[in-house]
């Protein structure tokens, strides 16, 4: 039964849970955590840890795409960003570091505002997943739905692996502009779009189970739910007085995913949870709520190889007219873990910001689980 409450006279509000709400219980049985694995596979392509990348330029560049798929994740570009906009990205985006720094973090919205009012360029971005393709790892690239359909074929021509529709909050149908090149009243209709695809499609976010399950009836291989909230650095509830409270966002979109998986007699979609992680605990408890991975942002920011330099913004940062974020620095330049060490350890740090992925292996080995899926089952107990 939900737990409804009345907020004032004929107006009542369902009570939700954030991460931080919630704990894991542990069973009778434990187990070693050599024993445990954090691999999960999304359509064709395996992954040996539950991590994908934000498609932030403060984190996602080429380079740092290929490292985290050789340690396991996957990085997902952001297709409408830096990278494929200008060919000096690492000059600009210490332009906008030296920006913030000087003149505060709302001036460097401004300046990102300007950076990606630039054109796109298709050869620089088919260049960046050229590099990335070549170095063997799956390629994923992020595109908005309002420009998913002018986009998506030079992409698709460029060799990617994933595609990934990802907006502050998508619906199987976005009524509106479908992007420059096509009419401005043609909706993005998901269900069409995918089918016409050869490319698996991740598609998001998601806040509710209605949504997750249609978004789940186009045919998308992957689902996010969240809006990749960050304390401090995303302003969606600000800006548009929508909040996704993530350990009930995540449980409802994975009890869509059991309906679903119900409805089509054995599809499985995946369930990625994008919002309110930054520690390995709050990691544990994402996946332990349903979700069979989760899209990181400030966690891989702290890396050597992030190209932010211990700075971080989300893509809604960047928006024309309304952004909902902004850059703030989680890590001195100098003193940055590798990213081996973020997701692998050793880790010195006793707040759970390095060793990731060791983390996550041990709080499944405590509670006597062994696999991810398994360990959606755990008990959870409330605050």
């Amino acid at each position: 039964m939900r737990d409804m409450v009345e907020i004032g006279m004929g107006r009542t509000a369902r009570r939700t849970y954030e991460l931080d709400d919630v704990d894991i219980v542990p069973s009778r049985r434990t187990r070693s955590s050599t024993q445990v694995s954090v691999a999960w596979q999304l359509d064709a392509y395996r992954f040996d840890i539950p991590v994908v990348a934000h498609p932030s330029d403060a984190l996602v560049s080429p380079e740092f795409a290929v490292e985290l798929g050789h340690l396991g994740g996957l990085g997902v570009i952001n297709g409408e960003g830096l990278w494929a906009r200008h060919a000096d990205v690492s000059a600009r985006i210490d332009q906008l570091i030296e920006v913030a720094e000087k003149q505060g973090p709302e001036a460097a919205v401004t300046l990102l505002q300007q950076l990606h009012s630039a054109p796109m360029q298709p050869d620089l971005l088919a260049g960046a997943v050229a590099q990335v393709r070549t170095a063997g790892v799956t390629v994923a690239v992020r595109v908005s739905p309002q420009n998913a359909r002018a986009l998506t074929p030079a992409l698709v021509q460029a060799g990617i692996d994933l595609l990934v529709v990802h907006g502050t909050i998508i619906s199987a149908e976005h009524v509106g502009g479908a992007g420059a090149a096509a009419s401005a009243t043609e909706p993005l209709n998901l269900k069409t779009f995918i089918a016409d695809l050869d490319v698996p499609v991740v598609a998001g976010g998601v806040s509710d189970h209605r949504t997750a399950l249609h978004l789940m009836r186009t045919g998308a291989a992957g689902v996010i739910v969240g809006y990749g909230s960050t304390p401090g650095s995303t302003t969606t509830g600000e800006v548009l007085g929508i909040g996704v409270p993530m350990a009930t966002a995540i449980a409802d979109a994975a009890a869509a995913r059991r309906d679903y998986l119900d409805e089509t007699g054995g599809r499985y979609v995946h369930v990625i949870a994008d919002g309110d992680i930054v520690s390995s605990g709050q990691l544990a408890k994402a996946i332990a709520c349903g979700a069979d991975a989760a899209m990181l942002g400030v966690p891989l920011a702290l890396a050597h190889e992030a190209p932010g330099r211990g700075w971080y913004w989300p893509t809604a940062a960047a928006h024309p007219s309304l952004p909902r974020g902004l850059p703030l620095q989680f890590a001195d330049d100098e003193d940055r873990p590798s990213l081996q060490q973020v997701l692998y350890g050793p880790a010195s740090d006793p707040w759970g910001s390095v060793n990731l992925v060791g983390a996550l292996r041990r709080s499944m080995a405590k509670a006597g689980y062994s696999e991810l899926k398994e360990f959606q089952k755990v008990g959870l107990s409330v605050r």
